[in-house]
């Protein structure tokens, strides 16, 4: 709009840049191909979206293999901690053994009645910890938890039954620390 002698003219912007008809078809025709380096970045995309997803992948896998050995060391680390009085006790037992034959041996003597109460003592702390005695005498015979000193035929006891327990075996909470050596009934009528 331009202001002259009170009158307002109105011009067309666009008449006054037109371009060449040449030029202007050229550029209102709007081309549906593609140029070549268009179907090249297409190529591209789709190559790098496959190593994306195998890179995802790897990393998801790597993921699950690092929380699997976390998991895995923690577990050994616990189990380490539970256990690592094992040995400990292992060397305690031929004493506690002593201590039982001992006693076996005084059974009813007053003399021994403080022996006793140590004993007991010594078997509470073991219990306290998690040492539990294996049950032998009159038991099925279990190749896991006894270990067979000898066989003797007898008719008097069922096939395969524990009939003597020569030495208490003790577990560890699950885990066997000594088996019990015991005498295993063979019935030869069976």
């Amino acid at each position: 709009m331009a202001k002259g002698n009170g009158k307002t003219e109105v011009r067309n912007i666009d008449a006054e840049h037109e371009l060449p008809a040449a030029e202007a078809d050229g550029f209102e025709e709007k081309s549906t191909e593609r140029p070549p380096a268009t179907a090249g970045a297409e190529d591209d995309v789709k190559v790098l979206r496959q190593e994306r997803d195998v890179l995802y992948d790897r990393l998801a896998r790597l993921q699950a293999e690092f929380d699997n050995a976390r998991k895995r060391a923690a577990r050994e680390q616990s189990e380490f901690r539970e256990y690592a009085v094992a040995d400990a006790i292992k060397a305690l037992l031929p004493i506690l053994d002593s201590f039982d034959r001992a006693l076996e041996a005084h059974a009813g003597d007053e003399s021994f009645r403080g022996i006793e109460l140590i004993n007991r003592q010594f078997h509470d702390a073991l219990a306290k910890l998690g040492v539990r005695p294996i049950p032998a005498a009159g038991e099925p015979f279990n190749p896991y938890l006894h270990q067979a000193v000898e066989v003797v035929d007898t008719s008097d006891a069922p096939d395969n039954s524990v009939l003597e327990e020569l030495q208490r075996g003790y577990k560890l909470k699950d885990r066997l620390l000594r088996p019990a050596m015991v005498r295993v009934a063979r019935n030869p009528n069976k």
